[in-house]
C-alpha cells in the first residue's frame, strides 16, 4: 500500500483515525500545528491533550448512549479507548482519566509506529490532490478556517466553550467537605468515593449567586455573540436563567449524606472531580466559568471548604468553531465540493471527547476503504456511531444545526416499547442491545 493518508490535527479524532488507519498497514502523516502555533486552551504539542474535562462521561453501555459508545468503540479496537482504560481514576459511573497519562499513552503509541509521522506544521488550504483527513476540532485556525469559508461558501457557524477550574489537593478543607458518589455509585469503595462534595446552606447558597452573578466576566470582541453550547453552559449563564438553576444542575444535593454532618441536608453542594492518578489535582464539575481570573478566585472561594483554595487552572473561555456538516459534507463525510477531503470530529458538530474520536475512528475506517478499493457498507443508523454519522451527514436540519452529544433521540425507535420515563429503562435496553449487535454485524462484514 503506497497511499499515504495525510491527517491534518492531532487531538481525539485525528488521533483515532491515525491509528485506525496505521494499523491497516497504510502511511501516515499527522498535521500537528502544535506547539509551534499555540492556542488559547492547550498547554503542551502532545497528541490528543484534553483541555476542558478529563472525563469521558457514563460508561454505562446498557442505559446510557454515550457508555453504548464506549463499547462500540472498545470492540473496533480504539486508542482512545485503550488509553482510557490504562489510566482510568475512580469517577462513580463514570469514565475519568489522568489528562496527562491518557495524552503520553496516545502520543507514545503513535509515534511508536514505524509507518507513522507527525510533522509539526500548520496546514492552512484545502489540498486538491491526495488522501486526507482534516480533524482540527473547536479551535481550528483562522487562516485553515478561512480557506475552508472560500472553499464552502457556507458561513461557519460559532459557539463559545468554557474551561472549569482545577484546584490543589492539599488547598481543600477535608474538615468540611467528604468523599462519597452521587447515591454511592461504583463497584468499588475507590468509586463510591471518587468525588469531594462541598456543602451550602441556603444563605450560603444565595450569596454564592449573588457574587457570581456580581462578578466581572471577559467581554467579547466587537461582532462576536455568544452562542453557548447547552453541555458547557458557564455557571453564570446558568445563574442567569434563574436563582434555582444551577441547584438543580451541577450543584444539586440528591443522594449525598454530609459525612461529618449526617442530620443536615444540604441545600447545595458543589462536586470536585480527581484530575490525576496522584490525587493532587481535582476539578470543580460543571463550572466551566467566563468570570475573569481575579473574579473566580474570589467567587470561587466562597464555597465552603474551598476558602483557601489553590487553583494549578483558572476557568477560561475560547471560541469554538464547527461547519453547517450536512449541508457541506457527503454520506461518507467527505467534502462535496472536494472529495479528496474528508472532516472529522468536533469541527463537523459532534461535541464531546468519545463523539469526536468516534468520528475520528469512522473517518479512518472510510479512507482505508477508498485507498484499498473497496467500499464499506453505511453503518447502521441503529448504532452510536451510526446515529451520530447520519445526523451530521445529513439527519439534522441544516438551518438549525447545532452541536451534539449522542443521545437515544437520535437512534430510529425500537417499535412495541412503552413510551415515556416509566418505559425508559426497557427501551434504553432495547436500543443498547439492538445496537451491539448491529454494530458487531457492521464489523464482522469487514469494517
Amino acid at each position: 500500500m503506497t497511499d499515504t493518508l495525510h491527517i491534518v490535527g492531532g487531538g481525539m479524532a485525528g488521533s483515532e483515525a491515525a491509528w485506525a488507519a496505521a494499523k491497516a498497514g497504510l502511511d501516515v502523516v499527522i498535521y500537528e500545528m502544535r506547539p509551534r502555533v499555540a492556542t488559547f486552551a492547550h498547554q503542551t504539542g502532545k497528541l490528543a491533550e484534553m483541555v476542558c474535562s478529563n472525563s469521558f462521561r457514563s460508561d454505562d453501555s446498557e442505559q446510557n448512549a454515550v457508555g453504548l459508545l464506549h463499547w462500540e468503540m472498545r470492540a473496533a479496537g480504539s486508542l482512545t479507548m485503550e488509553a482510557a482504560d490504562a489510566n482510568r481514576l475512580p469517577a462513580g459511573g463514570a469514565l475519568a482519566v489522568d489528562r496527562e497519562g491518557f495524552s503520553q499513552f496516545v502520543n507514545d503509541r503513535l509515534r511508536g509506529l514505524p509507518n507513522v509521522t507527525v510533522v509539526d506544521e500548520e496546514i492552512t488550504a484545502l489540498p486538491g490532490e491526495g488522501h486526507w483527513i482534516f480533524a482540527t476540532g473547536p479551535l481550528t485556525s483562522e487562516a485553515l478556517g478561512r480557506a475552508i469559508l472560500a472553499e464552502t461558501g457556507a458561513e461557519r457557524l460559532a459557539f463559545f466553550d468554557a474551561i472549569a477550574p482545577i484546584v490543589y489537593a492539599d488547598s481543600i478543607d477535608m474538615d468540611v467537605v467528604w468523599a462519597q458518589s452521587r447515591y454511592d455509585k461504583g463497584e468499588t469503595e475507590e468509586e463510591q468515593r471518587a468525588y469531594l462534595n462541598c456543602p451550602m446552606t441556603k444563605p450560603q447558597y444565595e450569596a454564592f449567586i449573588d457574587a457570581l452573578l456580581a462578578a466581572e466576566k471577559t467581554e467579547f470582541h466587537d461582532g462576536e455573540t455568544a452562542t453557548y453550547f447547552d453541555g458547557c453552559l458557564p455557571i453564570e449563564v446558568m445563574a442567569e436563567r434563574g436563582r434555582e438553576t444551577l441547584r438543580h444542575g451541577p450543584m444539586k444535593p440528591v443522594g449525598l449524606t454530609n459525612a461529618h454532618k449526617p442530620d443536615e441536608k444540604a441545600y447545595a453542594v458543589v462536586q470536585l472531580r480527581r484530575d490525576n492518578a496522584l490525587g493532587t489535582l481535582f476539578n470543580i464539575v460543571g463550572f466551566q466559568t467566563k468570570m475573569k481570573y481575579g473574579a473566580q478566585t474570589q467567587v470561587l472561594r466562597m464555597i465552603p471548604g474551598l476558602e483557601n483554595a489553590q487553583f494549578a487552572r483558572l476557568g477560561g473561555i475560547h471560541r469554538n468553531t464547527f461547519m453547517n456538516a450536512p449541508t457541506l459534507l457527503d454520506g461518507e463525510m467527505r467534502l462535496k465540493s472536494r472529495p479528496n477531503v474528508r472532516f472529522a470530529g468536533q469541527v463537523t458538530g459532534v461535541e464531546g471527547y468519545v463523539e469526536s474520536a468516534a468520528m475520528g475512528m469512522l473517518a479512518g475506517r472510510l479512507a482505508i476503504a477508498e485507498i484499498t478499493g473497496r467500499r464499506l457498507p453505511p453503518v447502521p443508523a441503529t448504532t452510536a456511531t451510526g446515529a451520530l454519522v447520519t445526523h451530521i451527514t445529513g439527519g439534522a436540519d441544516a438551518k438549525t444545526f447545532q452541536p451534539m452529544n449522542v443521545n437515544f433521540g437520535l437512534f430510529p425507535p425500537v417499535e412495541g416499547l412503552k413510551a415515556g420515563r416509566r418505559g425508559r429503562r426497557d427501551r434504553y435496553k432495547a436500543y443498547t442491545d439492538r445496537a451491539k449487535a448491529d454494530w458487531q454485524g457492521w464489523l464482522d462484514a469487514g469494517a
